[in-house]
C-alpha cells in the first residue's frame, strides 16, 4: 500500500460516494420500493442508513486508515501490537469475498445495461409493447455468449481505468462520473415530472403510509441499506487506507449517506411517475428496468433519446462501484505478490469474470440447475440465486458483525485519537455504543432471519 494515497481530501470523499452510488440506488432501490409499497420501505431504508450505515462506514474507514494496508491484513496488523492473534484478519477477508461474489453478478447486470444502452442508441430497442420488451430481455439473458461478452466489455472498461492507479484512474473516474451521473439524472427527472403521472407516482413513494410495513419489507429495506452503502465489502477499508491523515471521517460519511438518499430519491422520481402514466406495475421486481420501462420509452415522444440517456446513466452508476469492489483485491495482489497495478487489476477482474460465468449460465443453459436442491432452504435457488444469497445474506452481515465486534469491543479504548478527527466526544460515544450494541443486535437479527427464511 506504500505510496498509494488520494491526492486531496475531496478525492476520498468522491471515491467513497462513487463506491456507494450505483445500480443499488438506481436499479435495485426503485423495484424494491415498488414491491414494498413505497413510503414504508423508503422510511425504514433511511433509518437503517443512519443507524447501521453511518457507524459501520466510519468503523471500516478507521480500520483502513489506522492499518494502512489491504483489508485482508488490516485487523491482524492492528491487533498484533496488542497481542491479538493474526486470525482477526478474518474481519477483512469476509467483506472482500462478499464483494468479489457480488461483483461477479453485478457486472453481469451491468453488461445487460450496456447492451440496452447500445440498443437504444442504435434504434434496435423493442417495439410492440410488453410482450416484445419481455422477449428482448429474454433473448439477451438466455444468450450466454452475448451476455458474457457484454459483461467482459464492461469489465474491460473498469480494468483500463483501475490499471491507471489511484490518482490517475480511480480518483479521476470518480471526479468526472459524479457530475455526469447527476446531470443525466436531473435531465430524466425533468422529463418524468413534465410527462409522467406526478401525483400518483410521488404519492405512492412519499405520502406517509405504514399500512404496508411488514417484516419482509422491514428486512428488505435494511438489506438494501447495506447493499446500497456497500457496507462491509472491504471498500471503505481500502479507501480509508489511501486516506490522508487528519481527514475528518464524519464529513465524508455524511456525504456518502446523503448522496445515497438523494440519488435513490431522484431515481424514484424518475421511475414511478412514468410507471403510473403508462399503466405499468410498480411492483414488477428486478424486471422493472429491463421489461417495464423500455415499454414506456418506446411509446413516449423522444423515447429513443430518453432510453439511451437512462441506460447510459445506469452504466455510469455501475462503473465506479465495480472499481471499488475490485480495489481490495487489486491492493492485496500488489501487496502479497508484488504485482504491478495493471497486472493486479487484470488478474482480479479476469478472475471475477470467470466466476461470473456461473451466474451468466444461470439465465441460460444452467437455469434449471439447483445445486442444493436437497436442502429445503435452498431448493429453489439456481447458482445465481445461491451466489446472491451467500454474498448478501451471509457474508456481508457476518463481515459487518465482525467489524462491530472487533472495533466496538476488542479495540475499545485503544483507537488513537487522531483516527477520530472531526468527531466530537459525544459523537465518539455514540459511535462506540452503536458498534457495541445497536449494530450487532440489528445485524444478528437480519442474519438469522435471512438464513431461516
Amino acid at each position: 500500500m506504500s505510496g498509494q494515497r488520494w491526492s486531496t481530501d475531496l478525492g476520498f470523499m468522491l471515491g467513497a460516494v462513487g463506491a456507494a452510488v450505483g445500480l443499488g440506488s438506481i436499479w435495485r432501490f426503485p423495484y424494491l420500493a415498488g414491491a414494498g409499497g413505497g413510503f414504508a420501505f423508503i422510511a425504514v431504508f433511511v433509518v437503517a442508513c443512519l443507524v447501521f450505515g453511518a457507524p459501520l462506514l466510519i468503523g471500516e474507514a478507521i480500520l483502513g486508515r489506522w492499518s494502512r494496508t489491504s483489508p485482508q491484513r488490516a485487523a491482524g496488523s492492528i491487533g498484533a501490537p496488542f497481542g491479538y492473534s493474526r486470525s482477526w484478519n478474518i474481519v477483512g477477508w469476509t467483506g472482500p469475498i462478499a464483494g468479489f461474489l457480488v461483483t461477479s453478478y453485478y457486472t453481469m447486470i451491468a453488461g445487460w445495461v450496456l447492451a440496452y444502452a447500445w440498443s437504444f442508441l442504435t434504434g434496435q430497442y423493442a417495439h410492440g409493447g410488453v410482450a416484445a420488451a419481455a422477449e428482448k430481455f429474454h433473448s439477451l439473458t438466455t444468450n450466454t455468449t452475448a451476455a458474457s461478452l457484454w459483461q467482459l466489455a464492461f469489465f474491460a472498461m473498469v480494468t483500463y481505468i483501475s490499471a491507471r492507479g489511484v490518482n490517475r484512474g480511480v480518483e479521476f473516474a470518480n471526479r468526472w462520473r459524479a457530475p455526469a451521473l447527476l446531470a443525466v439524472l436531473l435531465v430524466l427527472v425533468i422529463y418524468s415530472l413534465a410527462t409522467g403521472d406526478v401525483q400518483r407516482g410521488l404519492s405512492f413513494a412519499f405520502a406517509p403510509d405504514f399500512t404496508r410495513l411488514t417484516p419482509t419489507v422491514l428486512l428488505d429495506a435494511v438489506g438494501q441499506a447495506f447493499y446500497a452503502l456497500g457496507i462491509c465489502v472491504g471498500v471503505m477499508m481500502v479507501y480509508g487506507a489511501y486516506m490522508p491523515a487528519g481527514e475528518p471521517l464524519g464529513r465524508s460519511v455524511v456525504a456518502v449517506i446523503g448522496s445515497i438518499l438523494a440519488v435513490s430519491a431522484l431515481a424514484t422520481i424518475v421511475i414511478f411517475p412514468l410507471v403510473f402514466h403508462y399503466g405499468l406495475n410498480p411492483a414488477s421486481g428486478p424486471e422493472l428496468v429491463f421489461q417495464v420501462l423500455p415499454v414506456a420509452f418506446s411509446e413516449m415522444p423522444g423515447g429513443r433519446a430518453i432510453g439511451t440517456l437512462f441506460f447510459a446513466l445506469l452504466v455510469l452508476a455501475a462503473f465506479t462501484p465495480t472499481m471499488a469492489l475490485m480495489e481490495p483485491w487489486v491492493s492485496w495482489l500488489m501487496e502479497r505478490f508484488g504485482l504491478r497495478r495493471a497486472v493486479a487489476a487484470c488478474v482480479a477482474t479476469g478472475s471475477c469474470w470467470l466466476v461470473g460465468q456461473g451466474s451468466v449460465a444461470s439465465f441460460g443453459a444452467a437455469a434449471d440447475w439447483r445445486p442444493l436442491a436437497a436442502i429445503p432452504r435452498f431448493a429453489t435457488m439456481n447458482l445465481f440465486g445461491l451466489v446472491d444469497f451467500v454474498s448478501s445474506n451471509v457474508l456481508m452481515p457476518v463481515s459487518a458483525l465482525l467489524v462491530s465486534v472487533f472495533l466496538g469491543w476488542r479495540l475499545a479504548g485503544r483507537v488513537p485519537d487522531e483516527e477520530y478527527v472531526g468527531l466530537s466526544p459525544g459523537a465518539r460515544r455514540l459511535l462506540l455504543f452503536s458498534l457495541r450494541y445497536l449494530c450487532p443486535v440489528g445485524i444478528t437479527i437480519v442474519l438469522v432471519v435471512g438464513l431461516v427464511g
